[in-house]
């Protein structure tokens, strides 16, 4: 999975690589020449006197020298960059797949685990990826190149190197090997992190309303002290592997010093050969250090392109149509014809014989008890889910059908929790229409009754909203988001309980604007409150996921006794006679 990520990614970075690749050889190349220059200084320079091939060769060996540490900046640049490029074109990737995902999926995943695989997944992939063309030229290079010129310098001491090798493979081996299910460890904790944070920055509010700091802190706690613990043992792990590298490289430098000053003494191996030797040894375990190094980032790399894999692998369930529909021939109407609709994993569906019409400019209200399905009914309208059995129509089209695009732009939804984005006003109320005048947008907040709060903040339509429009009331929130929907022009509005936060005189002169100032838009309204739905063209009443009463105020109060005892809970029983 790893290999599949990295080649897919990395194939446009060809010429980058290329590079890395060239410059990486050249920079091992003049690593494994210096020191046979080296001993020729010591074995035909100091030893005869020869002044003048001391300077020769040392200013060769000091070119040298300039040409490798040129050759590894301009390696190590263009693998950034190929690193870089990676990242970028891997996070691109994965929010667009996640931008086209349905409720379901993000709930799945869940929005936590989402950022962090966009974010320290990915980061860990992208500094393999840099990693892994800084060394993979070089660490082979050296290991082999220094092998080969070692035996050559002196056969003889070549046994060292057989035994030194193995050794420090074999060390370092079972260390990462211990890593690997601890790297795959560590990310799920970090993904706990990430779940508690997100909660408890967005539930803030409730938090401190319950005085429950003390115990979301313990709670925050427990999640970063299980991510503590795995990062402890890999820490220690990782502690671990470079002494016990560093301990092999040593013993082996001083047998080679050891039983290299033995040849040396019985004349059978120059002083320059033998330090040409150590240097080799010290180049061949120097390549494989830098191979473990990045064998050690690999593992957790791994599980981290799994985890984007993942992402990238999974496909929305609301699937466009191939050339979907994008002409309406009855702009505004909705239909739903028997429709059945069950959550995944449920025994039983939520709704189901669900029939009705709304025609172009009506107005339907749906009612009903808290779980019988009012806001799963309305989000089938836009198809943030897909039906189970039965037809959605908007338009006269099967919103199966229909493109999406399509789709959404002749639907605006206020939903039951509206959310601002930080900006302004008006950047909020161009989100569907960025083309939108500043009129159009005063208009939209006059009918939202937002308009005499909006004058009043400094700036108007240019006053700042924080994220989530944390800095304007729940009510003020609403409006807005009402506002937005509004200038979104659409042939359908569906309002899922967005009414509930405004009070009663509000909320009336709410809905007279709407009716008055948009007759011939279709409006779908999810309300609790019976006095926001009385005057609908038709109401639908829901109970236990079926429709229970189906016409106007005043004939479900003659045919409906759940309508019936709906009203007297909230009117009195003067009112549902």
């Amino acid at each position: 999975m790893l290999a599949k990520l990295l080649v897919r990614y990395l194939k446009p970075s060809g010429w980058l690589l290329l590079g890395v690749l060239l410059f990486q050889a050249a920079s091992a190349v003049a690593s494994l020449y210096l020191p046979s220059l080296n001993a020729d200084i010591i074995d035909n320079g100091l030893t005869k006197g020869d002044t003048a091939y001391i300077w020769r060769t040392g200013l060769f060996m000091l070119t040298v020298s300039l040409g490798q540490i040129t050759a590894s900046i301009i390696a190590t640049y263009f693998a950034a960059r190929a690193a870089m490029k990676l990242g970028r074109d891997i996070r691109d990737d994965i929010f667009e797949r996640v931008s086209g995902y349905s409720e379901r999926e993000v709930t799945d995943f869940g929005a936590g685990s989402l950022i962090t695989r966009n974010t320290n997944d990915v980061q860990q992939v992208q500094m393999l990826a840099m990693m892994a063309a800084t060394f993979l030229v070089t660490a082979p290079l050296l290991a082999v190149g220094g092998i080969i010129l070692a035996i050559e310098q002196s056969a003889s001491l070549a046994w060292i190197i057989a035994v030194a090798v193995p050794v420090l493979l074999v060390v370092a081996g079972l260390i990462i090997a211990r890593m690997v299910p601890l790297f795959r460890s560590w990310q799920y904790k970090l993904d706990g992190v990430n779940r508690v944070m997100r909660e408890q920055l967005t539930g803030i509010r409730v938090i401190r309303a319950f005085v429950r700091e003390p115990i979301e802190e313990a709670r925050f706690r427990e999640a970063n002290t299980e991510i503590m613990v795995v990062g402890r043992k890999v820490g220690s792990l990782f502690v671990l592997l470079f002494p016990a590298v560093m301990l092999i490289l040593n013993v082996t430098v001083i047998g080679v010093i050891w039983f290299g000053g033995i040849k040396v003494d019985a004349g059978e191996v120059q002083i320059g050969t033998l330090f040409a030797f150590m240097q080799y040894v010290m180049i061949i375990l120097s390549g494989v250090m830098m191979a473990s190094f990045m064998t050690l980032m690999i593992p957790r790399a791994a599980v981290s392109a799994e985890r984007i894999s993942e992402v990238l692998g999974t496909r929305s369930t609301l699937v466009a149509p191939e050339n979907g529909v994008t002409e309406f021939p009855s702009p505004g109407a909705v239909e739903f014809e028997d429709v059945t609709f069950t959550y995944p994993g449920a025994e039983q569906p939520i709704l189901s014989g669900i029939s009705f019409t709304a025609a172009p400019g009506e107005t339907v209200a749906v009612v009903g008890s808290t779980g019988a399905g009012k806001s799963t009914l309305v989000s089938l309208i836009p198809r943030l889910f897909d039906v189970t059995d039965g037809v959605v129509a908007v338009g006269g089209v099967d919103v199966r059908r229909a493109d999406l695009d399509a789709l959404w732009r002749t639907i605006g939804i206020v939903p039951q929790r509206p959310f601002l984005f930080s900006g302004t006003i008006g950047s909020n109320l161009r989100f569907g229409r960025e083309d939108a005048t500043d009129a159009e947008l005063w208009h939209a907040l006059e009918i939202a009754q937002a308009s005499d709060f909006v004058s009043q903040m400094d700036g108007g339509l240019d006053a700042p909203i924080s994220q989530g429009g944390t800095n304007v009331s729940g009510g003020q929130r609403q409006r807005l988001a009402i506002a937005r929907a509004i200038v979104h022009a659409p042939h359908v509005l569906v309002f899922d309980d967005s009414f509930s936060a405004l009070d009663l005189t509000t909320d009336a002169r709410l809905r007279q604007a709407l009716w008055r100032e948009l007759p011939d838009v279709t409006k779908i309204v999810v309300a609790q409150r019976i006095s926001t739905i009385t005057e609908a063209d038709r109401i639908v009443v829901l109970d236990d996921g079926g429709i229970v009463g189906l016409g106007t105020h005043e004939q479900l109060l003659e045919s409906s006794q759940t309508y019936r005892e709906i009203v007297q809970s909230q009117l009195g029983a003067e009112a549902a006679r």
